[in-house]
């Protein structure tokens, strides 16, 4: 099963749902990209990531959409609804595989508000992995 999480940049929700997912289900293929790609991976993210002993499963740098073969995952995850759009605009025939978990973005709020937002991506994943 090869799972794929989608946010804006790459740099915050997708990367840490990625790493958190690899860590409690080691047996799924599980990668992470981002509608643009324009900065590194958020030091909150790494510290989150370092604090539930997940640090080793986050990449080291940001990749785009455009990179992914989108069609070879089974199940993908967007953080929002326009990373839906963006999803089905290279590959309309997705529709079925993926689920919106409308969860907001860190980058644009007070640093106070990430570790809120992580710990909501946490309970998705959990449940995720559950699931799947």
């Amino acid at each position: 099963m090869k799972v794929l999480f989608v946010c804006a940049g790459n740099a915050h929700r997708s990367p840490l749902a990625e790493a958190l997912l690899k860590k409690v289900r080691p047996d799924l293929e599980v990668d992470s990209a981002g509608i643009r790609v324009a900065i590194p991976i958020s030091e909150e993210a790494r510290k989150y990531l370092e604090r539930e002993h997940a640090e080793q499963y986050l990449k080291n740098i940001p990749e785009s959409l455009g990179s992914k073969q989108i069609n070879e995952y089974d199940f993908i995850v967007v953080m929002e609804q326009r990373h839906k759009d963006a999803v089905l605009s290279k590959c309309p025939e997705c529709e079925g595989k993926i689920v919106v978990w409308n969860i907001e973005d860190p980058y644009f709020l007070p640093r106070e508000y990430a570790e809120k937002i992580y710990e909501q991506i946490k309970e998705k994943v959990t449940e995720l992995a559950e699931l799947l």
